[in-house]
């Protein structure tokens, strides 16, 4: 990877992260501000040490930019955080500071950027849905002959031709709606219908293992494999067996092509071998021979058409509501996970991401479609991780303001400063343990020349 590309993955990771600290932290800012708290400081990243890159004063509030880029904060009045402050702790509380306000005021104020968070992963969601993907594929169109099942899938109960008819027992209009990870990445039921009758078929609980270890594929649309564009006589076997730009292949061993799965699947059983296909040349029908490398390739690059393509346009209603679907289902599924980690059926090591790993899923190109869908699911990620009731973060300050409330007194400041060390000691020992497995996988995948 060369300095450009890593370049492209921190930039995408710091302009995602300004973005969704910026509006976490706003929804602090405003609810503080809406019960008359001041808020001292609005930083976008960390100014540790007392170095900033940028500030200015406005009112109460210094607003700025920090030297850290791997978060934000703002510090309101009056409470205790990050910061450690003691030394407004020993005055008399003021009207205006965060400790003189009713439970519901400080509750409001502690869960306005869990909920900012939130609102944004939903639009960006929509947006992306409506600026990018702009339409859909409904059950109708491809429900018509069915879907192609991989061997994984094969392996559960599915067949070819299968015509998908619910998830867990709820019925849905879009592809991507049954194919989501989050609901059955941990097991689940499928209905399909098949000749007619209807077929349920068990996902078992051990599914996610399959994911995790890069199974090739589970269910895919009808479509048709051309040939977008094919490498040269000496590179491809396919260019010497004859198969030219734009042919289609129709079949592949004498068997009809259904989908593209079944030529990658058909390929790779055939490593090192040699399979025979069908082609449509301009309507005229040709019978080829071709190697196959011991990859499991013939040397082309496919242009998958989806059949029976008739699509429906997302209205702005329309995106907003699959957005918001979207959103509280990854929300379910990040909660789902983390259950699964307490039980011990997902490793720990393979759950957290740091940041060097989060900038390696966006990758070393700039594509605007996949930033703008990965920072949603990271919005969403933020908002969930952020209302867990862990000291140091919203949800730890929101369980001891419910403490508060039932035990009818105030806990010791003393007792809440130690609270906010733990916390940022655990946060701190997480974050060192994220960065170093992805450290090491970095450079396990140098040395081993991947």
């Amino acid at each position: 990877m060369n300095p450009l590309q890593v370049l492209i993955m921190a930039g995408q990771l710091i302009l995602a992260l300004s973005i969704l600290v910026t509006i976490h932290e706003l929804g602090h800012f405003l609810a503080a501000r809406a019960f008359g708290i001041r808020v001292e400081k609005f930083f976008v990243f960390f100014d540790f040490g007392g170095y900033k890159l940028f500030s200015v004063k406005r009112g109460d509030t210094e607003y700025g930019l920090g030297w850290f880029p791997l978060g934000g904060y703002v510090k309101i009045a009056g409470m205790i955080d990050e910061s450690l402050d003691k030394e407004q702790l020993k005055r008399e509380p003021e009207s205006w500071e965060f400790r003189s306000k009713p439970n519901w005021q400080k509750f409001i104020v502690m869960v306005a950027g869990v909920v900012m968070n939130f609102i944004l992963g939903i639009a960006l969601y929509a947006f992306y849905l409506g600026q990018y993907q702009q339409s859909y594929i409904p059950k109708s169109e491809f429900n018509k002959e069915g879907i192609y099942a991989y061997e994984t899938a094969r392996e559960y109960g599915f067949q070819t031709g299968d015509k998908l008819v619910s998830v867990n027992g709820k019925t849905y209009d879009r592809f991507e709606d049954y194919m989501a990870n989050f609901r059955i990445f941990f097991g689940g039921e499928m209905m399909v219908e098949r000749n007619g009758e209807l077929v349920t078929i068990e996902i078992p609980s051990s599914h996610f293992n399959r994911v995790r270890e890069g199974m090739t594929g589970f269910l895919e649309m009808r479509n048709d494999v051309l040939v977008d564009s094919i490498l040269g006589p000496d590179l491809s076997p396919a260019a010497r067996a004859g198969v030219q730009q734009g042919d289609r292949i129709a079949g592949i061993n004498g068997e009809p092509l259904f989908a593209f799965g079944q030529l990658v699947e058909t390929l790779g059983a055939n490593k090192g071998d040699s399979v025979t296909l069908e082609l449509d040349r301009a309507g005229q029908t040709l019978i080829v021979q071709t190697a196959v490398d011991t990859a499991g390739r013939i040397g082309f690059v496919p242009d998958i058409v989806v059949l029976h393509k008739e699509q429906t346009q997302y209205t702005t209603a329309s995106a907003m509501r699959y957005g918001a679907g979207d959103a509280w289902n990854w929300l379910y599924f990040n909660a789902r996970a983390m259950g699964k980690i307490f039980t011990g059926d997902v490793p720990f090591a393979k759950s957290i991401e740091s940041p060097i790993g989060i900038a390696r899923i966006y990758g070393p190109t700039w594509d605007w479609a996949k930033f703008w869908w990965l920072t949603a699911i990271l919005s969403m990620i933020l908002a969930f991780m952020n209302i867990l009731p862990i000291p140091a973060l919203d949800g730890g300050h929101i369980m001891f303001i419910f403490i508060e409330t039932v035990i009818g007194r105030k806990l010791p400041d003393s007792f809440m400063e130690k609270a906010q060390v733990f916390g940022m000691v655990v946060i701190l020992a997480l974050m060192v343990f994220a960065f170093g497995s992805d450290i090491l996988e970095i450079v396990q995948e140098r040395f081993s020349g991947k």
